[in-house]
């Protein structure tokens, strides 16, 4: 019996190895999902936004069709706002190799939504060639932030993104940009690295990053072995609600230093904002909406 079994196990190994190096790295989903938040006001319900990190341009399965179809992805699910949350470059992935950064925001030109797109720069687009990459964005019309503030408006009200310094390579200054914000009024913290959250002012409505990947590898009981952050697994991905802050982490497109992806795909996120009630008070219908809030998808 002995042999038989260790014949199943290499195949289950071979399978597992195909998956994470040949199949899964070269998916690319959509994840919705809809976010509820305290200081989200009601009259922004329904903000969409199409949140795009870690593209690393040249690993293996990110080449030129692969930005095409990223790009028509996003399209294709109408967000009002598409933020780009670093690292366009890849430097030091096996496989992979270096593509200019104007190549990539030639293509990244495509994409398109009402408010806008708006991005702010990696540990890798620093590594490479910041001021560099920052140009080539910008001169694809891609607004590029960094410890600045951009008010953009929706049907009626208003909110504020503020895109941070990249963790790892600058000099992030969470305080500076928000000085001149009014108390009142919403704020979309964008980073690279989500290690900044126990930073960010309790009155930031929602942090958004990337740069973890997910771990790329996420096991079955033994969960991500590897996540780029002080905090471990704490801030790998997804949603986290800590000390009344909220934070979503996208696990990104790319992949670095082993072209791996098992159990976490290329993702595009697609997040719906909404107000989350007081405890104890059913919410109020959304505009257009007489019978109540929709809910977003899984």
């Amino acid at each position: 019996m002995r042999p038989r079994w260790l014949a199943v196990l290499a195949a289950l190994a071979a399978l597992a190895a195909v998956w994470g190096f040949a199949i899964e790295p070269n998916r690319l989903v959509v994840r919705e999902t809809r976010l509820e938040l305290p200081r989200w006001p009601a009259v922004l319900d329904g903000l969409r936004l199409g949140v795009v990190a870690d593209i690393h341009a040249g690993a293996p399965w990110i080449g030129d069709e692969k930005l095409r179809r990223l790009v028509a992805e996003v399209n294709g699910v109408h967000p009002d706002l598409v933020v780009l949350l670093g690292d366009f470059v890849v430097l030091g992935v096996l496989g992979g190799r270096l593509v200019a950064p104007e190549r990539t925001a030639e293509t990244l030109a495509g994409l398109h939504a009402p408010l806008g797109v708006v991005a702010i720069l990696g540990n890798h687009d620093w590594w490479y060639d910041g001021p560099r990459v920052r140009r080539a964005l910008e001169g694809a019309g891609i607004r590029v932030l960094e410890n600045a503030a951009l008010r953009l408006e929706r049907q009626g009200g208003n909110f504020w993104l503020v895109g941070l310094a990249d963790l790892w390579t600058r000099d992030p200054d969470v305080v500076g940009p928000l000085r001149d914000i009014p108390a009142a009024e919403p704020i979309i913290v964008l980073t690279h690295s989500p290690d900044i959250l126990p930073a960010i002012p309790a009155r930031v409505a929602l942090t958004l990053a990337g740069h973890t990947h997910g771990g790329q590898v996420a096991l079955p009981i033994l969960g991500r072995p590897v996540v780029p952050s002080r905090f471990g697994q704490r801030y790998a991905i997804g949603h986290v609600e800590e000390d009344g802050r909220h934070l979503f982490v996208t696990p990104g497109i790319g992949t670095s230093i082993i072209p791996v992806r098992f159990g976490v795909p290329p993702e595009i996120s697609l997040l719906t904002l909404a107000h989350a009630a007081p405890p104890g008070r059913a919410p109020s219908a959304a505009p257009g909406a007489p019978g109540g809030r929709g809910s977003g998808g899984p």
